[in-house]
């Protein structure tokens, strides 16, 4: 396991990016934090979401930065509606800019995105989910996946390299992955019914979590979905883990939990060159 990403700054601007993708030369890539964009609070300043209440004007002149940092054409954005789900889909270049100017044109109820297309940027957006990175770069193909808890359960990582295997031709033990900033441990604390889902998930694994409050338990989510990604081949080597707790580190990242349900969104994105 490769820890960490990498912490970069262009002006106000600061986003992460993963070491083992970069020294492949093959993608453009990163996660966006709240710093560098236009929108005033709750939404201050980098929010790359549209459905979360801001202007949209302000979003789209906040996906320009953050895209414009990366050499990627904001306009050709491919965003999914995010419903928690375990849906892979494969985007070419017929739907770059499906998701770009507003939710409404992005690609429906999908959480997962896989692409073997240069010049797709794919993208997708958090405020305290699990996001992962995938790269092949044997076959060429990019992916992210958006892992809640319920899109965790439904081994949703698991099922993007399985789409990457079976449509794509590649093979578990050439794919890299990154999962990448998300509530830690420290501060995301779930039930019953959601620890029984996860236990369902990765039956006698240990070290997943610690309990807290009498049936509530503090879930390491981030550590769930590395598993996952093990049992579906992919080598240890070759899993990045940020260690980042977006609902701890407010003066970088949006929480949904810290900020009561009013916080921007940052995104994943990820395009081959």
């Amino acid at each position: 396991m490769k820890a960490g990403f990498l912490l970069n700054r262009r002006g106000d601007l600061a986003y992460l990016t993963i070491p083992l993708f970069s020294a492949t030369g093959l993608v453009a890539h990163a996660f966006s934090t709240r710093l560098g964009g236009v929108s005033p609070a709750p939404y201050d300043s980098l929010n790359l979401g549209f459905h979360v209440g801001d202007d949209p004007r302000h979003v789209l002149a906040n996906r320009r930065l953050a895209c414009g940092a990366l050499g990627i054409d904001a306009g050709r954005l491919v965003a999914g509606r995010q419903v928690h789900g375990d849906r892979v889909v494969t985007v070419d270049a017929a739907e770059a800019g499906r998701g770009a100017r507003s939710e409404e044109d992005a690609l429906p109820e999908v959480d997962a995105l896989v692409t073997a297309a240069p010049n797709v940027p794919l993208s997708s957006y958090y405020a305290d989910c699990v996001p992962l990175f995938f790269l092949d770069p044997v076959c060429r193909v990019a992916a992210l996946a958006h892992a809640g808890w319920k899109g965790t359960v439904l081994r949703i990582g698991a099922k993007t390299v399985r789409h990457m295997e079976q449509y794509h031709g590649s093979r578990p033990g050439d794919v890299l992955a990154a999962v990448g900033p998300s509530i830690g441990p420290c501060c995301y604390e779930v039930d019953a019914p959601v620890m029984e889902a996860v236990n369902k998930c990765l039956p006698n694994a240990q070290g997943l979590a610690r309990p807290g409050r009498p049936g509530r338990w503090w879930l390491d989510l981030r550590e769930v979905n590395r598993r996952i990604l093990l049992e579906a081949g992919i080598r240890r080597a070759n899993i990045t883990v940020a260690g980042y707790c977006t609902a701890c580190r407010g003066e970088l990242f949006f929480s949904y939990r810290r900020q009561k349900g009013r916080a921007g969104r940052m995104a994943s994105l990820i395009m081959l060159k």
